[in-house]
């Protein structure tokens, strides 16, 4: 084992260049997440991991590209098709594909429409190119064209945004976006499996009426059952989501099927005219209605943020072949019913069934909506996971539930927040209907901003004609506007729910954000420079003992902070020392010939920058282990981690607002420690602590 440990040749102390072996296995082309005001990634502060210049390996901003490697239509060309389609069934359109449960009766319940010719073939036209234009032309389309590495959702859309923009002050705005869409998705997670479940389990009043008491508390029982197995992952009850979600989809269309059969006349709704005279008859009843409209495509993003699961292609395939045409039979055939039965208005999806037929249906669509429910918060992990990553949250707990997909996390707080949320919802609102009243204000809002940050994408990424991008994206914005205003009518009745917890994530990942950027500009701020600590280490001065120190840090270029508390108190210095920077970019993943930059510095001083991935788990003890294709050998035995621990103190300086600090520093408190977020053994780390004023 090599250690290193002689001083540099050089005439001024510093590395003679001849010694200086630099090995490199990436470089940083693009543009940086500082740039775009991320912080650093709750590293252990000034000796910890940083994300405050992660490299975006992405190709330069005027390259007409997606972004993408092409995975996000891997194996769609080979016999892998039909088990990612039947995966996509399962996973990606469980939330979608559940809404025929309660739009038709929330239309006119909600809106308090006539139950009419002229208004149920208007609803009908409004669902119909509601699910035209908004999921197939938008999504489908326009915005799955954009993927980062092959992974999709608000994130990889916004980093996109970003890379097109390069280092415009602009991009403050798009990183605000990019958090708020996140905000606005932890809204729609708690809202979705309490709709989703109470809406199935209500189909035990139309088989008997005298089981209404207990659809509540069974409600509430399948919920907790729901979230006490996340723990064991989706990998083990995967392979029977899709199978469950194609019984489903199948049992939709026939439904729907035979009541059109018996009355084919609905079919006209598919004109616009009908939705245009139904505005032009009561504008305002109509406008109120398009609130529940847009219950038909909620989880319409998930088309996007899935991609990276399944491919483009599997995606299409199952909306526009299986999907789409199963939700426009049951929805038209729902219509027919109403037209000729409007006594079914009370659960019009149930009186789609015969008698015999209610109750095995009530348990199918409890399964369906257990797995929209799924999807959903397993959405939420990742996504947690993924913010978490990039410096949005503070570090906790996630642990992998599959050998073999990445994406499959599960992390215990979020957890538990999410099911406290959920029963509160159940049991505060009580009904689907109620729930109703605040679904989708999170969901459209969330679909504006995809709009707005596609739009840049296509304008910077894809070249696309600026004309074409005002006019494309203004009429998806101008679509998603008056969504999110109809759904805005609902507020009083239960629509600020969702908003409120929008702002308060917003709130709390914006503190962190800022906070952490504050803290690390406090921490760097007088700190030395490396080249010259460098010059003044002489052979006799400091003593140099045994073995190796490891350092965590987020400025490679100056002294960390723990090193010099090492040295001050302990007055010695390992024979060899490894100063590791952690960037998180903002790709998903980063490939195998980029992921390290290992410099040898001399007098045993090495320096180590690692790149992560954002869907990636930064591993230092193993990272470490293959840079000895560098000529860094490390024996983990011989090895001790030293690591910075900082403790706030509130103070009057310019800073953080003064009602924040207590908000960042509660924050700060619950973080999970670098030693395990980390994954370094326990037992090789030394922690150094600090005292900061924010």
């Amino acid at each position: 084992m090599s250690t290193d440990s002689q001083p540099g040749s050089g005439p001024t102390g510093q590395p003679d260049p001849a010694q200086t072996d630099r090995g490199r296995a990436g470089q940083d082309p693009g543009a940086t997440a500082q740039a775009a005001g991320i912080p650093a990634a709750d590293g252990p502060g000034a000796d910890g991991p940083s994300t405050d210049t992660p490299a975006t390996d992405t190709p330069a901003a005027d390259t007409p590209t997606n972004g993408q490697q092409e995975p996000a239509d891997h194996g769609s060309g080979s016999n892998r098709l039909p088990a990612l389609v039947l995966g996509a069934l399962g996973v990606v359109y469980g939330d979608i594909g559940t809404s025929p449960l309660y739009t038709l009766r929330e239309a006119f319940g909600e809106a308090g429409l006539p139950l009419t010719e002229a208004t149920v073939l208007g609803i009908l036209s409004l669902v119909f190119w509601a699910l035209i234009l908004v999921v197939t032309v938008k999504y489908v389309m326009v915005i799955m064209r954009a993927d980062n590495r092959g992974e999709g959702g608000v994130l990889a859309l916004g980093s996109l945004a970003h890379r097109g923009l390069g280092q415009k002050r602009s991009n403050r705005i798009l990183v605000s976006l990019a958090i708020l869409g996140m905000a606005l998705f932890y809204g729609d997670s708690l809202i979705t499996p309490a709709i989703s479940v109470l809406s199935a389990v209500e189909g035990l009043k139309v088989v008997a009426p005298r089981l209404e008491p207990f659809i509540v508390p069974l409600t509430l029982a399948v919920i907790v059952l729901l979230f006490v197995f996340q723990r064991q992952g989706t990998g083990r009850v995967g392979i029977f989501f899709g199978p469950v979600m194609g019984l489903w989809f199948s049992v939709l269309a026939i439904l729907g099927l035979i009541q059109i059969v018996h009355a084919p006349d609905v079919l006209r709704a598919v004109s616009p005219t009908y939705a245009i005279a139904l505005f032009q008859a009561n504008a305002l009843l109509a406008f109120v209605a398009l609130g529940a409209v847009v219950l038909a495509v909620t989880g319409a993003e998930a088309l996007y943020a899935d991609m990276g699961h399944f491919g483009r292609r599997p995606i299409r395939l199952a909306w526009m072949y299986m999907v789409l045409p199963a939700l426009l039979l049951n929805y038209f055939g729902q219509g027919s019913l109403l037209l000729h039965e409007p006594e079914a208005l009370e659960n019009p999806f149930y009186h789609l069934a015969p008698d015999w037929a209610q109750l095995p249906l009530v348990v199918l669509a409890t399964a369906a909506t257990v797995i929209a429910s799924q999807a959903v918060i397993s959405g939420a992990f990742s996504l947690t996971r993924q913010a978490v990553q990039l410096g949005y949250l503070p570090r906790r707990e996630i642990r992998h539930t599959s050998e073999h997909e990445i994406g499959q996390v599960y992390i215990p707080r979020n957890n538990w927040i999410l099911l406290v949320g959920v029963v509160i919802l159940v049991i505060g609102f009580g009904s689907s209907s109620n729930l109703a009243a605040a679904y989708g204000v999170s969901v459209t809002g969330a679909m504006a901003i995809d709009a707005i940050l596609a739009a840049v994408v296509a304008w910077r990424l894809w070249r696309w004609n600026p004309l074409l991008v005002i006019v494309a994206f203004t009429g998806f914005l101008a679509i998603d506007l008056i969504l999110f205003g109809a759904t805005l009518t609902k507020v009083p009745q239960g629509g600020w729910f969702p908003l409120a917890i929008a702002f308060g994530v917003y709130l709390l990942m914006t503190t962190w954000r800022h906070g952490r950027k504050l803290l690390t500009d406090r921490l760097y701020s007088d700190a030395l420079p490396m080249e010259l600590f460098l010059s003044r280490i002489t052979p006799q001065s400091p003593q140099r003992v045994a073995g190796t120190a490891v350092f965590m840090t987020g400025r490679s270029d100056l002294v960390p902070h723990a090193m010099l508390h090492n040295i001050k108190h302990n007055r010695v210095l390992h024979e060899r020392v490894v100063m590791v920077t952690v960037n998180i970019e903002e790709v998903p993943r980063i490939s195998d010939d980029r992921t390290m930059e290992v410099d040898k510095l001399g007098k045993g001083f090495w320096r180590v920058v690692l790149h992560f991935g954002y869907l990636e788990q930064p591993n230092i003890p193993r990272a470490l282990e293959s840079c000895r294709r560098f000529g860094l050998h490390l024996d983990l035995m011989d090895t001790s981690f030293f690591l910075g621990r900082e403790t706030l103190i509130p103070s009057r300086r310019r800073g953080l607002p003064g009602w924040r600090e207590p908000m960042f520093i509660l924050m700060s408190k619950t973080a999970l420690s670098a030693t395990e977020f980390f994954c370094i053994p326990p037992g090789r780390v030394v922690e150094l602590g600090t005292q900061v004023e924010i």
